[in-house]
């Protein structure tokens, strides 16, 4: 929060020195233009001294007369107040430039403070006007710039609430998946004690998929098939001759996913699937190509229709799609008593935070 204040900060300093600079530079060219027969370091001086007060006279309306009666819609303070400010300004300009500035280069008489404070007319024409001009152009821009800074803030703060939500919703996912995983692993140290060491080397690369590629944005399709591939591997040391898989997988370009997309998918599959005898049948299809990728999976069941609502897990990942892709995906979820199946359909290359 800070370094965006800082930078807020910098971006109105340098604003303001560009801004001042080149309204200086303009009034300069048009005073001297007009003045051919004046001393130009006369004329610099003038606009010096005009300058200064210009930026104070706008900066005061703009910090404070604003905020203070025209954002809190005292419409009839502000006019009065912005009257009395650019008056007195205009008053304490021209006094400066006679008691401060013109005694340096001029030897004619100096006007009487009454004469300074009276003379409504040339206060106006020289001072109160230019000010005006200056002052309106210099608020105008500022809410531009002001306008800029809180749609930079507005998207960095999406962004950030984009991320968090992400960590939430992975967090809510990685932690059900590793401790299904190490039951199936106890279940094999106790049933089938020769095959343990071979599913704890499976489990590992698990875990380092996890660990590294979880956190990140977006992963390739074929390192989340390679997990995949893994994770089945394991179940089947669990499953036996009970498990039959059917995959097809036709990958043309390597599209992005975010990741454990698919593994939670597969993952809720064996968790909830099955038949009367026990066994397990799986379907699983993936198709990739320069447009779209498209990733479904079958797997039997029994019993009870599941509904085809999806539950705390699909909902998770629904929520994962719309903050990666919003509604650029497909998320179909069929149900019966004999056959569960999600497909899922997401561009080939989504860059999400372009997109916000």
């Amino acid at each position: 929060m800070e370094k965006v204040q800082k930078d807020h900060s910098l971006s109105v300093i340098s604003y303001q020195a560009v801004f001042w600079t080149a309204l200086f530079l303009f009034g300069l060219a048009q005073a001297y233009s007009h003045n051919d027969d004046e001393n130009l370091k006369e004329i610099i001086i003038y606009n010096l001294c005009h300058l200064l007060f210009q930026i104070i006279t706008a900066n005061i309306i703009y910090y404070f007369l604003i905020p203070g009666f025209f954002d809190r819609k005292r419409y009839a303070l502000f006019t009065i107040s912005t009257t009395m400010a650019i008056y007195l300004f205009s008053v304490l300009n021209r006094m400066f430039i006679v008691y401060a500035a013109e005694p340096f280069f001029s030897s004619e008489p100096q006007d009487g403070l009454r004469a300074i404070i009276t003379d409504f007319n040339y206060l106006l024409t020289h001072y109160a006007l230019p000010m005006i001009t200056a002052s309106f152009i210099f608020i105008c821009f500022m809410h531009i710039l002001r306008y800029k800074n809180e749609k930079q803030d507005r998207i960095r703060l999406q962004k950030e609430r984009t991320e968090l939500e992400l960590k939430v919703l992975k967090s809510s996912l990685n932690p059900h998946f590793l401790f299904n995983t190490l039951n199936n692993i106890y279940s094999l140290s106790i049933n089938h004690p020769e095959e343990t060491p071979e599913s704890i080397a499976g489990l590992a690369d698990i875990f380092d998929y996890v660990i590294y590629k979880g956190p990140q944005k977006m992963i390739r399709i074929t390192d989340e098939l390679a997990v995949i591939d893994r994770y089945m591997e394991l179940e089947k040391l669990r499953y036996g001759n009970n498990l039959h898989i059917e995959k097809s997988v036709d990958i043309t370009t390597e599209n992005m996913i975010p990741p454990l997309l698919y593994l939670s998918l597969v993952e809720n599959a064996f968790k909830h699937g099955g038949n009367a005898n026990g066994g397990l049948t799986i379907s699983l299809e993936l198709q990739a190509d320069e447009m779209k990728s498209v990733f479904r999976i079958e797997n039997s069941c029994f019993g009870e229709k599941r509904d085809t609502e999806a539950g705390i897990g699909l909902k998770n990942m629904e929520e994962q799609l719309k903050l990666y892709c919003q509604d650029h995906f497909e998320l179909n979820i069929h149900a019966d008593e004999e056959r569960f199946s999600v497909e899922i359909i997401t561009p080939a290359k989504y860059d999400y935070m372009h997109h916000r």
